[in-house]
């Protein structure tokens, strides 16, 4: 006890040393009172890793103050976060002891750690009310994502199927929230602990590769950085130069996304240069005034220039990069920043608050705020529509639009004019028919470039579409108008009910469940709004139902089953692979997802989404992350058992110079191996270069590294990948 005790004391005083300067001594006796109150109110109670639980608060309150740099009341919100949850206190003895601010944060983050232990459609909707509160006071999520940041730091502790599961919903959510909160140091080690926890091996394998990169490279970030120092100096510049490499998360996810190997990416370095602006010289100037010192030493490549100091990201970011050619032809990415903007990049929105003038207007961050909330208050979403369509108010990567009278907009990348017309107003975007953009008429789905002048063309005529679904990218264009539909739906839904009684009548037929049943039975529909609606549109007519009606049930566990398993000869296929696997619980009853194909020897999660199956995902595909995020209940830990008789489908891209013969060459391989078989060979050639698919059934991924390294060692052939994620 006395050990534990002295553990206690240090790491309290270890966050006391990390308060904002100048933080009052009424202030720090306020942070020891709850502290107090905290360490009596966890007292006994352990965390998994069998430490005392008051460490976790202490440990989050110091992120909130060190890391995000926030001030006492979050420290004190922070320290007591639990407290409400846990113990018998309650949010009006928090208002009491601590003042209605520090009651109301205390009480948000009691709601959202609610959230995220209930079913899904409840999660949705809690999540929803506590965001509502967002554009009020932000710090609720800033200390989250600080408690969020300690339990990842801390995760091994926890078993496997919940480390996966908080590792899904950690990527999923919390830190495209972090990015948008400005708070990149922390969304990268969120990225990076998530990858750590899901694909273990793939993110060791990169760490090991990346450590060893920047060892090989020290000599040249210092012979690149030498002659920078030396002109920085001479121009009277004080200044701090540090030397990176990606993160592991950031490595990973491009070589998925472009399809490349380690080997193939180019920018792994880069050097960051963070200057004390001069009085006399505003900030801006200075970042332009450094660019061209450097690109007098090295050439830069153009196309990589990115000015962030003229228009900052709308989560405040600020910064001028550039890519140049360094020495052993080598490309290195510098990224400027002042000291001021360097805070803003490492701290986000606290450190944005903190330098922002009283006189701005409001800033990006706040706008986006005040549209969260638009979007929040739409009503009718399901659960997994709301986490998506919160999820896509996070985008990463933004355009800057103009309107005809030159106001900017903020758009994610790949925006359409549709969803710009959505953006301006809800009325235009409903009658929009199409735009100019830099005065040239282009259709609705026309993808807007940053720069581009947008002015909307509307008809009263006009009225949202289905197929507009098919191409708008923001959340609030895809709410507006399924806003619209639902309207529609529930209006046809009506009026399809009225169509059915009157059938039923005519037939002198008496309506109840069972009749409406048998009717969705043999028209192959989910639900009598599906009925209805297509009665009310025309889809199904009077004599349609009437037939349906007539008809002669069959044994519904029949029915069933054929459903389940003669859908089709895919569905077979699926069926059949999947007894390939085994999980836990002893069951057999697996379907291989046809997102992402996995095989015998990939890392896999199991889903139990329907009572019978089992869905076997790759952990690292999109659908099962975000599937996962939501529904961390429906986890099954899955492992292969070896099964040679099994054949599971895998599909191979590779590319190279062609030369006669290398086809066949390919193929000889392919056909010698005796524990892989072709379905599908596809090979184009264009210009002296062929590329290649090949869809294979494989035992295992031992049968298929084995063909690919033995096609990777033919002269002329480039690359050789498995490609993820696709349908075969």
């Amino acid at each position: 006890m006395d050990r534990e005790n002295e553990l206690i004391r240090v790491a309290f005083e270890d966050l006391m040393q990390s308060l904002r300067p100048g933080t009052t001594e009424e202030n720090k006796k306020m942070i020891r009172r709850a502290f107090d109150l905290a360490n009596e109110a966890h007292r006994g109670v352990r965390r998994k890793s069998g430490e005392p639980y008051i460490l976790h608060p202490i440990a989050v309150a110091k992120i909130a103050a060190s890391e995000i740099g926030l001030g006492t009341k979050s420290v004190v919100a922070a320290l007591l976060h639990d407290v409400v949850e846990d113990t018998d206190y309650t949010v009006d003895d928090i208002a009491n002891l601590f003042g209605a601010k520090i009651a109301s944060l205390v009480d948000g983050l009691t709601k959202i750690s609610e959230v995220m232990e209930a079913n899904t459609t409840q999660q949705a909707e809690t999540f929803r009310k506590v965001l509502l509160t967002l554009a009020d006071d932000v710090r609720v999520i800033l200390i989250k994502i600080s408690d969020r940041l300690h339990n990842m730091r801390t995760l091994d502790s926890m078993p496997e199927h919940k480390q996966v599961k908080i590792a899904s919903e950690t990527l999923y959510i919390y830190a495209p929230l972090a990015h948008r909160m400005g708070l990149h140091a922390i969304k990268t080690e969120l990225e990076d602990l998530s990858l750590k926890y899901e694909n273990p091996e793939e993110y060791r394998e990169l760490e090991a590769k990346i450590h060893a990169y920047r060892d090989e490279n020290t000599n040249l970030y210092q012979q690149f950085i030498a002659p920078i120092r030396e002109r920085l100096t001479e121009n009277g510049y004080h200044y701090d130069i540090t030397a990176r490499t990606k993160s592991v998360y950031s490595v990973w996810a491009k070589m998925q996304r472009r399809r490349i190997s380690f080997e193939e990416i180019y920018d792994l370095l880069a050097v960051r240069i963070v200057f004390d602006p001069k009085d006399n010289q505003p900030e801006k100037w200075q970042c332009w005034n450094i660019y061209s010192l450097i690109t007098d030493m090295y050439s830069p490549k153009p196309e990589r220039i990115r000015d962030w100091v003229s228009v900052p990201k709308a989560n405040g970011y600020e910064a001028l990069h550039l890519t140049v050619m360094g020495p052993g032809g080598k490309w290195i990415e510098v990224q400027i920043r002042s000291r001021r903007m360097d805070e803003i990049a490492e701290k986000g929105l606290a450190a944005h608050w903190k330098y922002k003038n009283d006189t701005e207007g409001s800033s990006e961050v706040d706008k986006w705020l005040a549209s969260i909330k638009e979007v929040l208050e739409q009503p009718g979403m399901d659960a997994l529509e709301f986490l998506d369509e919160f999820k896509m108010n996070l985008f990463a990567k933004e355009i800057r639009v103009f309107t005809p009278k030159g106001d900017m907009r903020t758009l994610p990348k790949g925006a359409t004019v549709l969803d710009f017309a959505y953006d301006i107003h809800t009325e235009i975007g409903n009658t929009c028919i199409g735009g100019k953009v830099n005065h040239k008429l282009v259709p609705m789905s026309h993808r807007l470039q940053s720069g581009d002048q947008v002015e909307i063309l509307t008809s009263d005529k006009q009225k949202p579409q289905g197929d507009w679904l098919n191409f708008i990218v923001t959340a609030k264009a895809k709410n507006n108008i399924n806003t619209v539909f639902r309207k529609e739906r529930k209006e046809q839904v009506k009026l399809g009910a009225i169509m059915f009684e009157k059938i039923l009548e005519n037939m002198k037929q008496a309506s109840g469940p069972e009749v409406l049943a048998k009717a969705l039975l043999h028209l192959n529909l989910e639900a009598k709004e599906d009925l209805f609606a297509n009665l009310a549109k025309g889809i199904l007519t009077e004599e349609d139902v009437k037939k349906a009606l007539k008809k002669k049930s069959e044994n519904k566990f029949v029915k069933y089953w054929k459903l389940q398993f003669f859908k089709s000869d895919k569905d077979k296929e699926a069926k059949t692979a999947g007894e390939g696997g085994k999980g836990a619980n002893g069951d057999s009853d697996f379907i291989i997802a046809p997102c992402c194909n996995p095989i015998p020897g990939d890392d896999v999660v199991g889903l139990k989404m329907e009572e019978d199956k089992i869905t076997v995902h790759k952990r690292k595909c999109p659908e099962a992350i975000r599937l996962m995020s939501s529904y961390g209940d429906k986890i099954v830990p899955v492992k292969w058992v070896s099964h040679k008789i099994m054949s599971f489908l895998a599909v191979v891209r590779l590319n190279g110079i062609d030369s006669v013969g290398i086809v066949s060459e390919i193929t000889r391989i392919v056909s010698l191996e005796s524990n892989v078989n072709m379905r599908a060979v596809h090979f184009e050639t264009k210009d002296g270069i062929f590329e290649g698919m090949l869809h294979l059934y494989v035992h295992n991924t031992a049968d298929l590294n084995n063909l690919m390294m033995k096609i990777s060692s033919l002269k002329g052939v480039e690359n050789v990948a498995r490609v993820e994620n696709v349908e075969v």
